[in-house]
Order: C-alpha cells, then structure tokens, then sequence
C-alpha cells in the first residue's frame, strides 16, 4: 500500500469508519449505466416530441433522436455486465425471476423498451428501405431485405397503416422509457439504510435529468454531425430543443435543490453526517462543479437563448457549448449520488476517499471506452440509415 493510500486509510478509520465501508464497491460502471439510460429516455423523448405531439420544428432531428437512442440503449448494460464479476451470469435474473426484486425488474423492462424502439425504426424507415434496396446490390441488398421484413409495399393506404403504428409505438414508449430510467431512481431511493439515497424524490430527480441529458446529446451531436460534414444547420429546431433544454432543466435543477434542503429543513438525526459529507468529501464535485460551474452558468445561459432572439450564429455557437456543460452537471450528480451516497460510513461518524484508476477492471479507461462505444454504433448505423430526410430517397413519401 502506497504512503497516500495508508495515510487515507489511517485517517478513514480515525473518523469511526467501519472496515467494510473502506472501499466503494459500486463504482464508475454504477455511475455510467444511469447516465446512458438517461441519454436514452432523454433522446427517445425528443422523437416523441414530434411524432406525439407534433411539434413540427423537431421534424428535421425526430429519425436521428431514435437512431441515437438505439445506439446509447445497445450499450446500456455494458456498465452492468462489466461490474458483474460473472456476467454469464446475467440471465438468470430472467430466467429465474424473482418478483420481489427491484433489480430483476430492469430485464424485463430494458427488453420491452428495445422491441418497442427497433420496431418504430423498422416502421419509420420502411419506405426508405424498399427505395435503398432497389438501389443497392451484394450484402447491402440483403440487409435491406431483411430491414425491410419482406414488405415492399410503399402504397399511400401502407404508409397511412405505418404513421398510425408509429404515432402509437412512439405514444407507449413514452412511458416506457420513464419507467426505464425512473426504475433507476427507485432503485437508489428504496435502499433505506443509506439517507443520501432514501428519498421519494429521487425517481423524479433520475427521470429530469434523463431528459436533460437527452436533449443536450442531441443538440450536441446535431450540431457536430452538421459541422464537420458541412452541412448547413436547422437553427429553428435548435432554438426549439433549447427552449425545452430549459424548461426541463429548470425543473430538474429545482427537484435536486428542494431534495437537498429537505433534508435541511427536517434536520433527522441523519442530516448531521449529510452536512458533513457536503462539506467535505463532495464540497468540490458538488457545489463548485455540479451546482456553481454547471447549473447556475447553463441555467442562465438557457434563460438568455431562450428568451431572447439571438441570431443564427450566436445560437449555433452557444447550444453546443451548454449542452456539453449539462452533460457533465448529469454525469456529476451521478457520481454525486452513487459514490458520494457510498462515501459516508454506516457509522455515521465518518466519510472514506474515493480515486478511480485508468486502468483496472471498473477504471477511466473502460468507462471511456463504453462512452466511445455508442458514437461508433451510431456512425455505423448512420452507414445503414439515413439521418436526414434530405438524405432519404424516399423522403416524399414520408410524412
């Protein structure tokens, strides 16, 4: 053991820490998997936004939203396998379920949610699919063939029956996918013995900042993907996502404040080691960089683009920065909630330290690598299907 590692430990249990409260057993994975879930719900409900609710200035990203949903929810049990310590194991939570566990629900519910999203994509892209196979010869022939379920027919009674399935599938989903990510937050709020966690709020705050996160991942990659191929940006549909970034991202800011000083104002017999670990151990990541860095700067950054109408360029310069910045205020109050809720002891008496490594099993390097992983199916998929209508052979048919 290292001098700064002895000396971390030596005062962890100077602080009344118990010895099986030394290590943080659930770690950056644990940290990873909510936040990609939350990309997910969040992405899966700007499609929504136009296929439920019409709202018609989303048209131009509501085909690319789902194709990112897909991408980020291939990957979303990677955090998952990776922390199990045997993976092969994992479906035995299916295959012998039990209905009292919370934990066995997230199969049943992540399977759902796949089906539901594969078979809007299959159904929005059908008329593309037919008019890609016809142009397309070898393998991709092939792969259209099989996209396109063995339907070639592209009528104006077909493409009515295929809106219609899509409209319902995309109405289903939106409860599907807050159930998705909210599951989440149920989880951390049902674990009793730890008070950090152990709050009615915390379902809601996970599900908020789902779509939080969504939306920035979207403006985001919208933004790039037109940049770097050149291509010349909606920016009324921008300014459209901001306005709903900020709309979301005044209620989610609110909910994780109002949690905060709840526990504040009742003052239980838990609120002294809360003080304490806000103080100490999560001071820096929490109110320096969740709340002041990351809040309070995109909270009034949104209340400008919003509010005020900025010119195309000042638009096109600015979303793309916030959204980054509330990127990283989600994956903070992430790692705020699943390390930090693990920092204090059940002693109550103490807090230990937590430093993750690059390169063991559960490290930066991995977590990397999963981030990385969904922005190269989605380059892949994007090789597959078309993006933009503009792009679509068959974008006169599509609605």
């Amino acid at each position: 053991m290292s001098v700064a590692a002895h000396g971390d430990t030596a005062a962890a249990v100077a602080n009344y820490i118990f010895p099986n409260d030394l290590h943080v057993h659930w770690s950056l994975m644990i940290v990873l998997y909510p936040y990609i879930t939350g990309i997910v719900a969040g992405a899966f409900i700007v499609s929504s936004l136009y296929h439920v609710f019409h709202i018609k200035e989303l048209k131009p990203i509501s085909r690319f939203s789902l194709l990112f949903a897909l991408a980020f929810l291939i990957c979303a049990t990677w955090p998952l396998l990776n922390h199990l310590g045997h993976p092969e194991r994992a479906m035995s939570m299916m295959l012998t379920p039990n209905p009292t566990s919370a934990m066995a629900g997230f199969g049943y519910i992540y399977s759902a949610y796949m089906i539901v999203l594969l078979l809007e994509i299959l159904f929005l892209y059908r008329p593309t699919v037919v008019a890609l196979k016809e142009q397309a010869s070898g393998f991709m022939r092939t792969v259209y063939g099989i996209l396109s379920v063995g339907s070639d027919n592209v009528s104006e009674k077909a493409l009515k029956l295929d809106h219609k399935i899509i409209s319902f599938l995309a109405a289903i989903g939106i409860p599907m996918a807050c159930v998705l990510h909210g599951y989440v937050g149920f989880i951390f709020g049902g674990i009793k013995a730890n008070p950090l966690w152990a709050t009615p709020l915390m379902p809601l705050i996970f599900l908020l900042s789902a779509c939080v996160s969504g939306i920035a991942g979207i403006i985001l990659a919208y933004t790039l993907i037109m940049k770097f191929t050149g291509q010349p940006l909606d920016v009324n549909c921008i300014r459209t996502c901001v306005k709903f970034l900020w709309g979301f991202f005044i209620l989610d800011f609110v909910f994780e404040m109002l949690e905060l000083f709840s526990h504040f104002y009742m003052a239980t017999h838990h609120w002294h080691t809360l003080e304490t670990l806000y103080s100490g151990p999560l001071y820096v990541s929490f109110w320096v960089l969740q709340v002041g860095v990351f809040s309070v700067i995109p909270f009034f950054v949104l209340m400008a683009l919003s509010l005020i109408n900025w010119n195309d360029k000042v638009i096109a310069f600015f979303a793309p920065l916030v959204s980054v910045m509330i990127l990283c205020q989600v994956l903070l109050m992430r790692w705020n909630v699943v390390v930090g809720g693990q920092l204090m002891s059940k002693s109550e008496r103490g807090a230990t330290t937590f430093h993750p490594q690059w390169l063991e099993k559960e490290g930066i390097l991995p977590a990397i690598i999963i981030m990385v992983a969904p922005l190269v199916i989605l380059w892949i998929l994007g090789k597959v299907l078309p993006f933009w209508q503009k792009d679509d052979p068959a974008a006169q048919q599509v609605g």
